[in-house]
């Protein structure tokens, strides 16, 4: 049986690596040939045959969710619709205003079939809670995000969430007051925010009650990435497992005191309580997909429990497995879903080889010092952070949240109704928090988590290797293999590098904003940082991650346009995580801390390529004051100006009459003020760029800038549409775009 899910389960997981779902006529025949396999006694045909079904299965779920998706005339229309908000909405502050984001079910509208679930935002509301039904006024987008190499892929997040829409409300009216589950759990975090008002720990309550992390500040998040215990404050698998092993604990207890009624079979009676238990700590937590997963292993290893079997097989883990992939074979897009079973599966790998009787504390460090290694592969193949201190800060933290803080927190929420009883204890549960943040604070300090970049597939088959070498019981563990198999993960190779006399370009897809990133074999140079406007930070989100996936650790140089957010905003986060040799502006003054000098008129070379910048003297304005970079390598040119406008183009041309450009990045996102028709007569250039966000309100590009290019005959690249844009100068070969790299969710 376990073989049988196991092969259904691997066959679920290979849409996960393919570009495209297969076409429902091949999924039919292999459904057909599936049922057909079934019926030989051959047992790796029938294995066969339970891939093929597994494989039916996610393309059968992925195909319908795509097809459910909001139509593409729809995109940027605003409808009027209806719905019930699912979830807890998410209260953030941005640049002043409120802001809450929230997931809207049962969506519905007179004009326009809608996909059944929508993520909407909506700047300052009126109040609205979990549950309620309103009619709403909607800017509707399809599913949608920025793409980067290195970066997060949002879309794989939405599709994830089966969320078929995106969108921004314009305008709302309430219809009926909010009721079930969802409702229930709103009034909870409503009481408990009274009950802790102001409480630099509340979020962390609520995070351990109600499975809502939105009120953690973003300090608290990276002091938990940094010491590797997020996974404490997410209500999965560990505490869905603690509450099930208490309920379970105290049926063994009373049996051990002989207190247990003898007629009564005391496992049935353990494995119902511990479910029930799971169960409603479930539905406190809002029965959220890592919830539901948690849930899922629980009940399968309890009924294995139930017939009397020993745990320490495999057959409840593959079991396990294939049950949560039948009920949403989707979630394989949640790293979350490959972390957690991946860690399951490292401790019976651990604990099954063991001899004897370990006591508490050997269990403990064991499981620290298996997890933090036996998971390393998955996040290094994910991109996430690793945390130099997760083995001690685990060793502390597990034991202090799951059996001193959560303890607390659940009877707080027992004690609701009684206010004097329940408040002491929350507020205990809160201080003992607080003391934990500074121990973690303490412990992290000079160490912040390492994110490098994803190794290359077969230093990662390496790595796998040698982690399962490393799992193994002492006695068959051949460290010196193991050790010598990581040597390509501490040494890595070099990467691509540039060839002496080109230029690597990445034209990053930061939204409304500006960021390229400019190597040459032995130089590195940004042009622009990305926005940080209404608490996205472009450089924090996105620039760093490139620069540290490409093993940019120095810039040569450092320029920003003009001090403008959207081009100058992921400045600071930049310095921040990689050191720069000079910073220039077309602004230094207006950098505020930031010591900038000014643009000059001046030309280098690095590594045979000519580096060329200007700016515009007297300028009137900030996007008139934009610092021009001019790129040749090999006789072939790349231009950007900034926000530089149709003065300034002129004025530019006037100095650098001989100016030629066959790549030009449209100045300030394609708007009119830029890109005039005598800029691109002169220059001609073969292709236009732009870098933009989709759906902004400035209409970016301009339907008169659109128009010249295609007059020209040029070819035009856009971010919003294209992504990341990478750009060989010196190679004449054409571009490359993260647009073009296919999976079946894009």
């Amino acid at each position: 049986m376990g073989l049988y899910a196991l092969a259904f389960s691997s066959g679920v997981l290979i849409l996960r690596f393919l570009p495209a779902v297969p076409p429902s006529w091949l999924l039919l025949l292999l459904g057909g040939g599936a049922i057909a396999f079934l019926l030989l006694r051959q047992q790796w045909v029938r294995w066969l045959a339970a891939a093929m079904l597994g494989l039916c299965w996610s393309g059968w779920h992925a195909t319908t969710l795509l097809e459910q998706r909001l139509e593409i005339n729809r995109d940027g229309q605003t409808l009027w619709l209806e719905g019930r908000i699912a979830g807890l909405p998410q209260w953030q502050s941005e640049a002043g205003w409120q802001v809450v984001r929230f997931e809207l079910e049962e969506a519905s509208s007179r004009r326009v079939t809608l996909p059944p679930r929508l993520r909407l935002s909506w700047r300052d509301p009126p109040p609205l809670r979990a549950g309620e039904r309103w009619r709403l006024a909607v800017r509707l987008k399809q599913p949608d995000g920025l793409l980067n190499p290195h970066g997060f892929d949002y879309l794989q997040w939405l599709t994830a969430r089966r969320i078929g829409a995106t969108g921004t409300v314009k305008a709302g009216e309430w219809q009926a007051d909010g009721n079930g589950v969802d409702a229930w759990r709103e009034r909870l975090r409503e009481r408990l925010l009274t009950m802790l008002p102001d409480n630099p720990a509340a979020g962390g309550v609520l995070a351990l009650s109600l499975g809502d992390g939105s009120v953690l500040s973003r300090t608290q998040w990276q002091k938990l990435q940094d010491s590797g215990t997020v996974h404490l404050f997410v209500i999965s698998g560990q505490h869905i497992s603690l509450v099930a092993g208490l309920g379970y604990g105290l049926v063994v207890l009373l049996v051990r005191l002989g207190l247990w009624p003898m007629r009564v079979p005391w496992l049935p009676a353990a494995c119902a309580l511990a479910l029930g238990g799971a169960f409603a700590y479930g539905a406190l937590a809002g029965f959220a997909v890592p919830v539901q997963r948690a849930l899922i292993m629980v009940t399968v290893v309890l009924l294995w429990r139930m017939s009397y079997r020993p745990l320490s097989s495999w057959k409840p883990w593959s079991l396990a497995l294939a049950a949560v992939l039948v009920l949403d074979p989707l979630v394989m897009l949640q790293p979350g879903f490959w972390l957690s079973f991946a860690a399951v599966a490292v401790l019976l790998l651990v604990f099954a080889g063991r001899l004897g009787r370990w006591r508490w504390w050997q269990m403990l460090s064991r499981a620290q010092w298996a997890a933090a290694i036996g998971l390393l592969p998955l996040l290094l193949a994910s991109g996430l952070p690793i945390s130099w201190v997760g083995p001690v800060a685990n060793a502390v933290a597990v034991p202090f949240v799951s059996f001193v803080v959560l303890p607390l927190v659940l009877l707080g929420m027992l004690l609701i109704g009684w206010p004097v009883l329940a408040v002491p204890v929350l507020q205990l549960a809160a201080y003992l928090l607080s003391a934990l943040w500074h121990a973690l604070d303490w412990l992290v300090q000079g160490w912040p988590a390492w994110q490098s970049a994803v190794p290359e597939s077969w230093i990662l088959l390496l790595t796998g290797l040698a982690v399962f070498l490393l799992l193994l019981p002492g006695a068959l563990r051949p460290w010196w293999l193991a050790l010598m198999l990581l040597t390509p993960l501490a040494w890595p190779p070099a990467g691509d590098a540039v060839p002496a006399g080109q230029a690597r370009i990445w034209l990053l897809d930061v939204g409304q904003g500006q960021a390229i990133v400019i190597q040459t074999a032995r130089h590195a140079l940004l042009y622009d940082a990305g926005p940080s406007i209404a608490g996205m930070d472009a450089g924090e989100t996105i620039v760093v991650p490139f620069l540290r996936g490409e093993r940019i650790r120095h810039l040569n140089r450092l320029i920003l346009s003009h001090a403008d957010a959207d081009h100058a905003g992921g400045a600071t986060a930049v310095l921040r995580h990689v050191t720069v040799e000079r910073l220039v502006s077309g602004e230094p003054g207006r950098h505020g801390e930031l010591q900038a000098e000014s643009c000059s008129n001046t030309g280098w070379e690095w590594d045979a390529v000519r580096f060329r910048q200007w700016q515009q003297e007297a300028a009137e304005d900030s996007n008139a004051a934009s610092c021009v970079l001019w790129v040749e390598a090999a006789d072939e040119r790349f231009l950007v100006t900034g926000d530089l406008d149709v003065a300034g183009e002129r004025a530019l041309l006037g100095a650098w009459p001989e100016l030629q450009a066959d790549w030009l990045v449209a100045g300030h996102h394609g708007s009119r003020t830029s890109t005039a028709q005598f800029w691109l007569q002169h220059l001609q250039p073969h292709t236009v760029l732009i870098s933009r966000g989709r759906h902004n309100s400035y209409g970016h590009p301009h339907p008169l800038v659109l128009a010249r290019i295609e007059y020209n005959s040029m070819q035009l690249y856009d971010t919003a549409v294209d992504k990341a844009i990478r750009i060989q100068l010196g190679a004449h070969a054409p571009l490359w775009s993260m647009a073009q790299q296919q999976r079946f969710w894009r």
